[in-house]
């Protein structure tokens, strides 16, 4: 099983919830849900990665929070009818399991197990949402474009990944020039090479060294609540 909190499930609760998984396949860029959508499909990625942006009035975005192979979006919708308040993108191709929210809030009542998913990993999208708010208020884009990288990198489970500069630079609330500019000093440096839309990460530990506190504290976070 591709998606990490599928795989940790006790056999017998996974066996509750098999019969109504199907997995589906979503090309980079495609809007799973917008703000303000009631959550009717609940998604498990088992590679790729979804984006959860904070949309402003003037149609500006940015992200909060990041979901790939370790991760769920949409659980809360388990324990009652769920509404998010942010839109979910598909940031790298992902292909995921997915379940109705009828369906997955009659497994959920029966499942102490999955009650606790959708309780803990809505905190761990918590704490990220709290950790990147701090992240772009306090620290320079070139260690917040090296934190964004290795997490995308961990979600898609590769160190290759396919982004845009515009695409980081909505990401990340910079302009594209501030993207360029880092994207281009890492390269000299040898810690990346960037190409036609394609990062790839060729001194991992180099990245981290430049990456702020927040990465390592994100995984943290992330081990001790799920």
């Amino acid at each position: 099983m591709g998606n990490r909190l599928l795989a940790s499930l006790p056999r017998e609760h996974f066996a509750l919830l098999a019969p109504h998984l199907t997995t589906s396949t979503f090309p980079q860029n495609l809007v799973l849900l917008e703000t303000g959508d009631e959550v009717d499909q609940i998604y498990f990625p088992h590679n790729g990665m979804l984006s959860l942006l904070a949309v402003m009035r003037d149609g500006k975005a940015i992200e909060t929070a990041t979901v790939g192979r370790e991760g769920v979006v949409g659980a809360m919708a388990g324990l009652g009818l769920y509404k998010l308040m942010v839109r979910v993108v598909v940031q790298l191709p992902t292909t995921t399991s997915k379940i109705s929210s009828s369906n997955f809030r009659k497994v959920v009542a029966g499942s102490e197990p999955l009650r606790n998913i959708c309780i803990h990993y809505n905190e761990v999208l918590l704490t990220q949402a709290r950790i990147t708010a701090a992240c772009n208020a306090l620290h320079p884009v070139e260690a917040r474009f090296a934190r964004w990288l290795l997490q995308s990198a961990d979600r898609a489970g590769t160190d290759v990944v396919g982004l845009t500069q515009e695409l980081l630079a909505e990401m990340l609330g910079v302009r594209r020039t501030s993207v360029t500019e880092v994207a281009g000093k890492l390269q000299s440096d040898g810690v990346i090479s960037y190409s036609r839309g394609v990062i790839k990460i060729v001194d991992r530990p180099a990245l981290e060294r430049v990456s702020c506190e927040c990465y390592q504290t994100l995984i943290d976070h992330s081990a001790t609540l799920t």
